[in-house]
């Protein structure tokens, strides 16, 4: 049987709000994996928090910028070991100075990001010069961009979280105010796609099974499990997909209305969120 820790234990209750001996057992029964001990906490009826939540951070620096043209947009991520070395405005310069060379040269990869020239230097060996500064181990362990008619950064307070995002148009009405606003609705909210027929088919099928084996600990008939697991996956897709979402600024409506009620055509074609510990 596989050794589970009292670190281990709290971990789990963290990220899910879960009992701490429904903690311990969760990974028991699954050999200390961390996802399989979330999904068996859910299908056992427990109100966990998504599985999403925040792990154990580590340290260090998020920044999403836009072009000039405003249509394609970056974030960039790198980690170092402490939250001094975080907050010390040398190190948020360096990665600044990393993100002003990937909007520049538009790269398509974190592999070509590294390879990209910053004052004489790849990127990938300024990183190495900074280990060497520092002290610290550092790595850029996060890139992402976005390329469409108009797009949007949106860097949360604190360089530990940032959100691009595009639009399929650059010319409706309030376009700035739109795609700021839901550049922060993804900060808020983490969405896991623009809508659910954007979701994996791998991600779809777990959530049935989860809604399947919640339904039996209720007790429901067996002849109404599937439906009534339906019935979850939907409510799964209008919490987790963007345009099914509330939207956080008026709640009556969803983002996919907003965003009509604006320009029937006006959507969101995609969007990335990096946070440290995610």
């Amino acid at each position: 049987m596989t050794k589970i820790t009292a670190a281990e234990v709290n971990k789990l209750r963290r990220q899910t709000g879960a009992g701490m001996m429904d903690c311990k057992k969760a990974l028991v029964e699954n050999e200390g994996d961390f996802d399989k001990a979330i999904d068996y906490l859910r299908k056992k009826g427990q109100k966990v928090a998504s599985k999403r939540a925040d792990k154990e951070a580590s340290e260090g620096v998020v920044v999403a910028k836009t072009n000039a043209d405003k249509n394609f947009s970056i974030v960039v991520m790198i980690n170092c070991e402490t939250d001094f070395v975080a907050k010390n405005q040398d190190f948020i310069d360096f990665v600044n100075s990393v993100t002003d060379v990937a909007i520049k040269n538009t790269p398509r990869s974190i592999e070509e990001l590294k390879a990209l020239i910053l004052n004489g230097r790849t990127v990938e060996e300024s990183i190495m010069d900074q280990v060497g500064k520092i002290g610290e181990k550092i790595g850029l362990n996060g890139y992402e961009f976005v390329e469409a008619a108009r797009t949007f950064a949106y860097n949360h307070q604190g360089n530990k979280l940032a959100t691009i995002l595009a639009l399929n148009k650059s010319e409706a009405e309030n376009v700035d105010q739109i795609g700021t606003e839901l550049a922060m609705q993804v900060a808020a909210m983490n969405p896991i796609a623009v809508d659910k027929e954007n979701v994996s088919q791998e991600i779809i099928d777990k959530e049935i099974e989860i809604g399947k084996e919640q339904v039996r600990q209720e007790g429901k008939p067996e002849n109404l499990i599937e439906k009534i697991a339906i019935g979850k996956l939907n409510k799964f897709f209008k919490e987790n997909t963007l345009l099914n979402q509330d939207f956080v600024r008026d709640t009556k409506k969803t983002v996919r209305q907003y965003l009509t009620e604006t320009d029937k055509n006006l959507t969101v074609t995609s969007f990335k969120r990096l946070k440290l510990g995610e």
